[in-house]
């Protein structure tokens, strides 16, 4: 068989692509001779543009099904129809799936294939954030291609990354594989990390090495800043204005709580400094306050919401239990009271060794030093499973979270390419 031509099977795949209505079903079957085109017994395919077809169908699938993750229950939505998108492609490549359920109607997909020791996980979230209707110059639920980039919610930020994934495993001859390999599709990155968090109290999944595919550039990341959202309130009592005696002021109150704050900050800064970081120091952002009703009213009530970016090695339930100690003092002895809750628990920051195999691989691989970010990913919850993490996709965060989010053609290839070496590498005797 060897030199026989395979024109037919790829013109039948192209011409199951190039139809605008067709059902998952003959996709899967698509996807199946595709599979089958790379393990048939001739010359294999040695241009990742040869399979592009079939990638863009399946970013196209993926990109079309809404799962939107929001604090807000009106724009929320389950992300099950997307996993099982994902777990329908795993199974057709053999994978073995569980599909983890949520108590939001959502759910988690772990796709493994291979056994023993060690392996690769190839992660990315499946949910996207809301999306401002009426400033896309696309729909944004359509995958679109225009000035050499795909176009649309969840392009960059990060669906495209589950597909050129599995697009990269079947390239591999699994039948090869000495170590795990695992496909990992998560829920809620965007709003709660109930995804994450439910990985780690399940325990799983567990390899060695994890790539979570989040939009980098390209360029690996081994480290970001955590963050935590934070609501203090104050109450005080009203009464009428022309005598403060008459009430206790909670917005003269809160006046010396975000001064305690911003002293904080000045000396965190100065304890804290770390130059792989644009932004060296933690952050402290005062980004709302409301309090009181009318000017010639003493203000009863007052709220201020902040934000906290920490440095790797800085406790966030540490940072929260200082932040209430300092705001408590502030208003000793003025009658308020406080109180406060988490407007977001957090995510921890991520610090994955500058000499781990990884990340020395993935410089070696990507030709870039590896690099820190402000952003939070699900990196930590991985690294608590036992796994070593970093942070690598195509397309930049700076598309993310806005109108007309696009991802650049001229990064599938090499991203291709990239995952292709890394699944050799970590799941395949050498």
């Amino acid at each position: 068989m060897a030199g026989a031509t395979r024109l037919p099977i790829v013109f039948y795949v192209q011409s199951i692509q190039a139809t605008s209505n067709c059902d998952h079903g003959l996709f899967l079957i698509a996807f199946k001779l595709h599979h089958f085109m790379d393990s048939y017994p001739t010359n294999k395919m040695n241009a990742a543009s040869d399979k592009i077809p079939v990638l863009t169908q399946m970013i196209q699938q993926l990109i079309a099904t809404p799962s939107i993750s929001s604090v807000s229950p009106g724009f929320d939505q389950s992300n099950l129809a997307v996993i099982t998108l994902l777990a329908d492609w795993c199974e057709s490549l053999g994978f073995k799936t569980e599909i983890q359920m949520l108590d939001n109607n959502k759910a988690n997909l772990i796709a493994t294939c291979g056994r023993g020791e060690g392996g690769l996980i190839l992660s990315g979230h499946t949910d996207t954030v809301p999306y401002d209707e009426g400033k896309w110059q696309t729909d944004p639920f359509r995958l679109t291609e225009s000035d050499n980039c795909f176009y649309g919610l969840g392009t960059a930020d990060m669906k495209s990354f589950l597909a050129i994934a599995l697009d990269a495993i079947q390239r591999i001859d699994l039948k090869h594989l000495t170590a795990p390999l695992i496909l990992l599709a998560t829920a809620d990155e965007e709003s709660s990390m109930s995804g994450a968090k439910a990985l780690v109290t399940a325990g799983k999944p567990r390899a060695r090495y994890a790539i979570i595919g989040e939009p980098t550039g390209m360029r690996p990341i081994r480290m970001h800043k955590g963050i935590f959202m934070e609501a203090i309130h104050l109450q005080g009592q009203s009464g009428h204005s022309s005598d403060p005696d008459l009430g206790i002021n909670a917005m003269e109150g809160m006046h010396r709580v975000i001064r305690a704050i911003l002293d904080w900050r000045q000396e965190l800064q100065k304890l804290h400094i770390n130059r792989a970081f644009a932004v060296p120091v933690p952050t402290i952002n005062l980004g709302h306050i409301h309090g009181g009703d009318n000017p010639n009213r003493i203000c009863a009530e007052c709220e201020l919401h902040i934000d906290l970016r920490p440095l790797p090695g800085m406790s966030i339930d540490e940072l929260r239990a200082e932040l209430y100690y300092r705001a408590s003092q502030a208003i000793a002895d003025s009658g308020l009271s406080l109180t406060t809750h988490p407007l977001f628990d957090g995510i921890p920051a991520m610090e994955t060794p500058a000499d781990a195999e990884l990340v020395t691989a993935a410089e070696h691989l990507t030709g870039y030093s590896a690099e820190a970010v402000a952003f939070g990913t699900e990196a930590p919850y991985l690294q608590q499973l036992g796994n070593e993490v970093i942070v690598l996709g195509p397309g930049s965060i700076d598309q993310a979270h806005q109108p007309n989010e696009f991802l650049p053609l001229e990064q599938i290839n090499p991203m291709l390419d990239l995952l292709e070496q890394f699944i050799i590498r970590y799941c395949m005797a050498r």
